[in-house]
């Protein structure tokens, strides 16, 4: 798209529509088209990989949840402002055993019941499960594109344990996972500590990145990165942190990209989920909550990484390595050469379009490197290169370019 979507005012909202990478259903509601797939794919094989070396395993879990269920941790009641409620003869169902379903904003509820017909034994734990799964939220501000939506994927990772020393030291562990996904996304987290909501009386802990495209507020050190959320924080703008004693607090807006709950026994008291400890004693389990937003994680990026182009994607997310574009020469062999090569590659061979229409669309896509072929440089046996984030144009044999990539 040549100009910004009507009624958008977020960057990675008009950014991501405008190149083509999702599509506006309805407010907070938004289809992923194949280049935004592909970034998204990208962010949750992250995501797995490292749940993955944290003895993460993999589940799904259905999103249609029975009032029952919800109302034995009050949750049906607590969330009644934000949870899409639905009657189950809207469905046309004959034979039914709930008058009333509501579909998923969490599933603490849900893994908690099913956790209670698996677990019996203090040999049964820990566990530690999660899923990347659409929740469904009425959220009355959804006006900023990916971050806040309506419908969404989550990441959500639950964790089951023996007792509050085992769940102490998972919560570390998983902690130190969550900063790695977000590094390897390229973006700087603050860990801020936060009120608990519905979930915990406890202090929980958000992990934000700082941009003025956030809603919430947070008190940050500028040498130590210790941080609380305003809503909960005795801390004031200019002030010594008292953590290090060395760097000063600043208040920042900032984008909260995931979050850490000790939920302690609240979720297995109410499901029945207790163990049989070694002496054969009944106790019940202690549980940890986290979650991440692999879609709101997507729209962050695109908030810190752009300019007034376009996208600038890292190359652990991008929808492809490099962008080749031909200008009036067949640059197939180019692509063939760099497809074999390994080197994911979005071609655009368009013959109807401008030398500067292609350069646009590839500064708005905003994969990382942009190769041209042309007559020119097809009859040096060279190829012109460009990196996104950068200015600089050079001319070099394909063979140099691929290793190049290879060892970014």
């Amino acid at each position: 798209m040549r100009e910004n979507p009507a009624g958008e005012v977020s960057k990675n909202a008009i950014l991501l529509e405008r190149g083509g990478f999702v599509y506006k259903t309805m407010a907070g509601v938004y289809d992923y088209l194949p280049l935004g797939y592909l970034v998204l794919e990208n962010i949750n094989k992250i995501i797995r990989e490292e749940m993955a070396g944290i003895g993460g395993q993999e589940l799904f879990l259905s999103a249609m949840q029975g009032m029952a269920r919800w109302s034995k941790t009050k949750r049906w009641s607590d969330l009644s402002g934000i949870m899409y409620r639905l009657k189950i003869e809207n469905f046309s169902v004959e034979d039914h055993y709930e008058s009333e379903i509501g579909l998923a904003t969490t599933h603490e509820d849900a893994i908690s019941e099913i956790a209670a017909k698996t677990v019996f034994s203090y040999k049964d734990l820990p566990q530690f499960v999660y899923q990347i799964q659409t929740k469904f939220r009425n959220e009355p501000r959804a006006k900023s594109g990916l971050i806040r939506g309506r419908e969404f994927l989550m990441k959500d990772l639950y964790s089951f344990h023996a007792n509050e020393k085992d769940l102490d030291e998972f919560y570390h562990v998983a902690g130190e996972a969550y900063k790695r996904i977000f590094s390897r996304c390229n973006l700087v987290t603050y860990v801020t500590e936060a009120p608990g909501g519905t979930f915990t009386e406890h202090f929980t802990h958000e992990y934000q990145v700082l941009s003025d495209a956030g809603e919430d507020w947070i008190f940050f050190c500028d040498s130590c990165q210790c941080a609380q959320n305003k809503k909960i924080s005795p801390l004031k703008d200019g002030a010594n942190c008292l953590n290090c004693a060395q760097g000063k607090i600043i208040l920042g807006r900032s984008i909260e990209v995931g979050n850490s709950f000790k939920l302690g026994t609240k979720f297995s008291q109410a499901f029945g989920l207790y163990y049989s400890d070694k002496d054969g004693g009944k106790k019940p389990v202690v549980m940890g909550s986290y979650g991440i937003g692999p879609g709101r994680l997507m729209g962050t990026i695109v908030e810190i990484h752009s300019d007034e182009k376009g996208i600038i994607w890292p190359d652990s997310v991008s929808p492809y390595a490099a962008h080749l574009i031909s200008l009036n020469a067949d640059g197939q062999k180019v692509y063939a050469a760099m497809l074999d090569a390994g080197i994911d590659t979005l071609y655009d061979d368009r013959d109807d379009k401008t030398a500067g229409e292609k350069f646009a669309d590839a500064d708005l896509i905003g994969i990382p490197w942009r190769v041209v072929v042309s007559e020119k440089t097809l009859a040096k046996n060279m190829i012109e290169v460009k990196g996104r984030a950068g200015n600089k144009i050079e001319l070099m044999p394909l063979e140099d370019f691929i290793t190049k990539v290879k060892k970014s």
